[in-house]
């Protein structure tokens, strides 16, 4: 028996001592823990914080302006007075072509001018000549008139004497000699009124015939006037095409492209595919286009800050705001086209650099902000589950500006109330929770 007590394994030999102290009866074993019922929570309180909504896109630097300058007129190139890199000033002469044939025909159209000058000078000689001859022609008529009148004078007195010289050679007391002296000065005196009324119809004739000319000549010098008009309006062209053949520069900027030397022979632009002799930018402030996606869009408002970082030059953002919008999306890739000017007087930036642009689209100073993961869509409202003594209670929110993971709360919410802020779609109104100490 020892032997086979000998043979227990220790441990067990210990529990059959203790079996039989205790009078035989097994000890129970301790009690294992339970596991608690109410679940933790992370949450946290609402804050009141600014609350920035931005977008961050690639943009493209442009000139303000950039002008290709082509060729008006057929010529050879004359004089190339500027290089790319050259800063020019507005209507400085950059290229001269020479083109002898225009000159040639300017001189030909201004004689022609000369000429019709000539010709309106002469139709209004022609026409003081004219005017002339019908005051003297009025004159005559005038002359006339009054001749006429002695004349017909003359015949009542030649009658009353012819009448009385004739009663008195009827009586004898005169011979007949007298009456027909008186007769025939009678006659000549009817005769002479005749004349007088043929030099009145002649003198009225020769005043038609002179205000006739004078129409005559107005008209030539109307036709006159509008060929020197015609011919100043020749010259004025050449002029005009002359001024062609010097290629000045539009507005104040740099020279950035020059494909034209001297002696070379140059065209008018025929189509796209021809080339300018030269390209002026304008630098003193540049275009800075950006792309904004469909999605953020129609928050994008002129006046809108911005930052911009040049990734080709280092220092600070440069601060700007839009300056204009398309006000359409761009059908290639729903994006609204985004202009931001920026002032470049140094010269920093240059056409074709690339660059970093923010756009503060909204902000809020002064709301109530809690994290987004704190959000439940429950239908078509929005729930952020409190804790309020010990306990889940769903409260419906509305929504403001989101930005950063942060959301804006307009109403349902207060400063002093915790919400739970991670995965709150896992409890249910009314649950007991306890809130998980920070760590």
């Amino acid at each position: 028996m020892w032997s086979d007590v000998r043979l227990l394994p220790a441990c067990a030999f210990m529990a059959c001592l203790g079996f039989a102290v205790s009078g035989c009866r097994p000890e129970p074993p301790p009690p294992s823990p339970q596991p608690t019922s109410v679940p933790e929570v992370t949450a946290a309180r609402p804050q009141r914080r600014v609350l920035t909504l931005s977008t961050t896109q690639p943009g493209r630097i442009e000139a303000f302006e950039r002008t290709p300058l082509c060729a008006k007129v057929a010529g050879y190139v004359e004089e190339v007075r500027a290089d790319i890199g050259d800063g020019v000033e507005k209507d400085e002469v950059l290229v001269r072509i020479a083109v002898p044939e225009l000159v040639d025909e300017l001189h030909e159209k201004e004689a022609l001018v000369a000429q019709a000058q000539a010709e309106v000078q002469q139709a209004e000689s022609a026409i003081t000549a004219c005017r002339a001859a019908a005051e003297t022609a009025a004159s005559r008529i005038a002359e006339v008139d009054a001749g006429l009148v002695r004349a017909k004078a003359d015949v009542e007195r030649w009658k009353s004497e012819h009448d009385r010289i004739k009663e008195l050679a009827a009586k004898g007391s005169i011979t007949r000699k007298l009456e027909e002296e008186t007769l025939n000065a009678f006659r000549a005196a009817e005769a002479a009124v005749q004349e007088a009324v043929a030099r009145g119809q002649s003198a009225r004739t020769g005043l038609h015939e002179a205000q006739a000319k004078i129409g005559t000549a107005e008209a030539d010098k109307v036709a006159a006037e509008a060929r020197h008009r015609v011919a100043i309006t020749a010259v004025d062209r050449i002029k005009t095409m002359l001024g062609y053949t010097e290629i000045k520069a539009p507005y104040a900027g740099t020279v950035t492209s020059r494909t034209v030397d001297t002696g070379h022979f140059v065209q008018p632009v025929s189509g796209p595919r021809s080339s300018p002799l030269m390209e002026v930018a304008r630098i003193d402030a540049v275009r800075i286009f950006v792309e904004v996606p469909e999605l953020e869009a129609g928050q994008v408002d002129v006046g809108d800050p911005a930052d911009v970082r040049v990734q080709a030059a280092d220092g600070p953002a440069i601060r700007a705001t839009v300056t204009r919008t398309s006000g359409a999306l761009v059908e290639a890739n729903h994006s609204l086209l985004v202009e931001i000017d920026v002032p470049n007087a140094e010269g920093r930036l240059r056409s074709g650099m690339y660059a970093t642009v923010t756009i503060q689209l909204a902000e809020r100073p002064e709301g109530i902000v809690i994290p987004v993961t704190a959000v439940v869509r429950d239908g078509t409202a929005f729930v952020c589950s409190v804790v309020r003594d010990g306990k889940v209670e769903r409260r419906p929110v509305e929504l403001g500006l989101r930005a950063g993971g942060f959301v804006e709360v307009r109403s349902g919410l207060d400063e002093n109330t915790p919400i739970i802020i991670k995965q709150p779609e896992l409890f249910r109104d009314g649950q007991p929770v306890r809130i998980a100490a920070a760590p």
